[in-house]
């Protein structure tokens, strides 16, 4: 008996010590053994069982079977398998290597927060990488507008011919449905939305990511057209260092410079750049093309590492410029009776951010954020002067969980703004503020290894009322090579007066809400596929075909009285946007080619007739060529189509066509020089019709329907010190 009572007592401890037996795993970049943060490990048998890296690449696994495979996966690195026995206890280094094929380079860090491979994301991402931000960093390296004109279904609209202000529309849409976002938080709404995007500039990015069509779980129910994400760069423990000297024949000049790295248990990123740009009369009608300008940014940012679970930021960015425009003699302060016409914009805006995240357990993670913003804008012409500024804020706290085949993400935010003119200005609209505080939840359940299904639903409460705003996307891979995307969203648009038109008004000529102003509602769908063929490393054929339709009810338009004052009405009939966007990338060896082509049919059904959407064009296309020589030389050569546009009289605009050229050579890794020519076939609005009718002392610009600034050439420097 006690024989046996020995050999069931020692059974039972060989059975614990198995069921609590614990394998760990490091996890590392195979080529140069750094640590590899956030890698999933999960079994091949019990899919369920997942745990990922901590900080310093390592995870441990509890096996509860008698072998096992695991297999190690990280974005943007080829997949391991690793074989483990019963009670192994043992160490295991894994090291992963880079997956350089086109498609699975690019990882969508913050749009959908779920960390999935761009091409089986549930929902469509499209992402402008850091080999496209370092690229447009020698090209155009004052802001990012440009490279945002080069994807299809996408139009950046000049709103103003004297201070170069622009906006930026999505299918069809008003640039006002367009959300920009930056890491994840609101930027750039309402008086504080002048300028917005001409002042972010591309070395101070990692990558851009744009979604087409509504997106309101996450970010709240402004993403009606579509949502701008630019996602910053982040420090690693290899320094990295740009400096970038570039001057062109549009005489403007730039100096940017970035430099990153990360400690132990701190971290820094810092920007700092500098751009003048004299004014230039192109079309030589004695009115500035090009404004005066004098630009200052700065943006550092601190990385805190208190645990290898935690992190933490505070960053501060300051934005501070001058914009001279108007009749050339009166920019260079020689106005007469003749020769009045100026406007002069004074511009600082600062921003302060804060973020953080905490792994609380294998499979939960907590994040805040928050952002406070100051923007101050002081105008004068030889009529007016004004002083106005806006107070923009956002918090958020929310909870991540990797349940089994969930992806969970749970929180609650409040995102405002403060429109205050100085006491000295007064203006009609007078003070305006909104304040909106939201809960959200978005589940990304994987039903099946190829089938996706993400849920979400928000619940916003403001001024206007309280709104429920469900989404559903579906993502299903029906082989290797074909797979298929649907989705359907929901999103409001509060009034604001301030928000961006076809063209810029002085602020004295815009109305005051009227007291029944109401919220505009949209809905959205889209449904597409994917073709996706890879021959190896070289070789690759990704192909998207998507279809989508957006109705707007009860829109909220902005119209130019006969006094001149923008006045504003809710319209009682829809404004209905639909189309297909086609997107093309092919990689064969050294050259690489994109094409993508959007048709638009948009529609303003509550007008009897011309109800088509004013300067839209219906067929747009962009395509771009590029070939490499490794390590030595760079062509790229870059095309876009923009069909014929109708004005509200149903006049047609003329379609043309853009080029732009560029190349590169690089003499090591550490220098490259960059030419770069822009709008090489000289297309000008003004080579069509004047910009502008009545008289140069007092102008009234016309809508901007093609480029205005002409042709330009630019001569890049940049020196990478710590590149090999």
């Amino acid at each position: 008996m006690k024989r046996i009572a020995l050999l069931i007592y020692f059974s039972i401890i060989s059975i614990s010590v198995f069921a609590q037996s614990r394998t760990k795993i490091v996890v590392k970049d195979a080529e140069n053994s750094t640590p590899i943060v956030g890698a999933t490990i999960v079994s091949r048998i019990n899919r369920q069982n997942a745990v990922q890296t901590d900080k310093n690449g390592l995870a441990v696994f509890n096996t509860k079977i008698s072998t096992d495979t695991l297999e190690i996966s990280y974005i943007g690195y080829q997949n391991q398998l690793l074989f483990i026995k019963q009670a192994d206890t043992s160490t295991h280094t894994v090291l992963l290597k880079i997956d350089h094929t086109i498609l699975n380079e690019v990882t969508i860090v913050s749009s959908t927060r779920s960390n999935e491979r761009i091409e089986n994301a549930t929902t469509k991402v499209e992402v402008l990488g850091s080999e496209e931000m370092n690229e447009e960093s020698s090209v155009k390296p004052a802001n990012v507008a440009s490279i945002l004109g080069d994807i299809s279904g996408v139009q950046i609209q000049q709103s103003s011919a004297t201070s170069g202000n622009v906006n930026i529309r999505i299918l069809g849409l008003d640039g006002k449905y367009t959300q920009m976002l930056r890491d994840g938080m609101p930027l750039f709404d309402g008086f504080s939305g002048g300028f917005g995007v001409l002042s972010i500039p591309p070395l101070d990015l990692k990558q851009l990511e744009l979604i087409k069509g509504s997106s309101s779980t996450l970010y709240g129910g402004g993403a009606i057209g579509g949502l701008v994400n630019f996602i910053s760069k982040k420090p690693s423990f290899k320094p990295d260092a740009s400096f970038v000297l570039n001057g062109s024949t549009l005489k403007e000049f730039n100096l940017n410079a970035y430099y990153g790295q990360r400690w132990k248990n701190m971290g820094l990123t810092l920007f700092a750049g500098q751009t003048l740009q004299h004014e230039v009369d192109v079309d030589k009608d004695g009115l500035s093309d090009v404004p005066k300008l004098k630009s200052t940014l700065i943006h550092p940012v601190l990385f805190f590492y208190p645990s290898e679970q935690s992190s933490i930021s505070l960053g501060w960015s300051g934005n501070f410029e001058k914009r001279f425009g108007g009749d050339m003699i009166a920019i260079k302060h020689q106005g007469n009776a003749d020769h009045p016409y100026f406007e002069e914009n004074k511009l600082s805006r600062n921003t302060f951010t804060l973020m953080a995240d905490d792994r609380l357990g294998t499979n939960l993670t907590a994040n805040v954020k928050a952002s406070l913003s100051n923007f101050n804008r002081n105008i004068y012409t030889n009529i007016y002067s004004f002083n106005g500024s806006q107070l923009d804020y956002y918090a958020e706290a929310s909870l991540s969980a990797a349940l089994g085949k969930h992806f969970l993400i749970v929180g609650i935010n409040a995102v405002g703004n403060n429109f205050k003119p100085s006491v000295n200005t007064p203006v009609p609209i007078g003070n305006f503020k909104n304040n909106t505080i939201g809960i959200f939840a978005q589940d990304n359940w994987r039903i099946l290894e190829s089938t996706k299904l993400e849920t979400g639903l928000r619940l916003d409460h403001n001024d206007y009322g309280t709104y429920l705003l469900p989404r559903i996307a579906l993502f299903h891979q029906l082989n290797k090579l074909w797979g298929f995307r649907a989705g359907l969203g929901t999103g409001y648009k509060t009034p604001n007066p301030l928000t961006p038109q076809n063209k810029d008004f002085d602020i004295i000529n815009i109305d005051a809400l009227n007291a029944n102003a109401g919220t505009e509602k949209s809905l959205g769908a889209n449904i597409e596929g994917n073709f996706k063929l890879e021959w190896d490393n070289e070789h690759s054929l990704f192909i998207n075909q998507a279809f989508f339709i957006t109705s707007i009810r009860h829109p909220f338009i902005g119209y130019e009285q006969l006094n001149g004052n923008l006045g504003f009405f809710n319209a009682t009939k829809p404004i209905v946007t639909k189309g297909f966007d086609t997107y093309v990338q092919f990689k064969l060896e050294d050259w690489e080619i994109y094409f993508g082509y959007t048709f638009t049919d948009a529609k303003r059904t509550y007008l009897s007739s011309n109800r088509f959407m004013p300067y839209t064009p219906k067929n747009r296309a962009a395509t771009t060529l590029v070939y490499e020589v490794e390590n030595e030389w760079r062509f790229g050569i870059e095309a876009s189509y923009n069909g014929i546009q109708y004005r509200d009289d149903y006049s047609k605009t003329h379609d043309y066509v853009f080029m732009a050229g560029m190349i590169e050579r690089k003499f090591g890794p550490k220098f490259s020089v960059v030419l770069n020519g822009e709008n090489l076939l000289d297309k000008r609005q003004s080579k069509y019709e004047p910009v502008y009718t009545g008289n140069i002392k007092n102008p009234d610009y016309k809508v901007l329907w093609a480029p205005i600034d002409g042709r330009v050439i630019n001569l890049a420097l940049k020196f990478t010190p710590f590149a090999k």
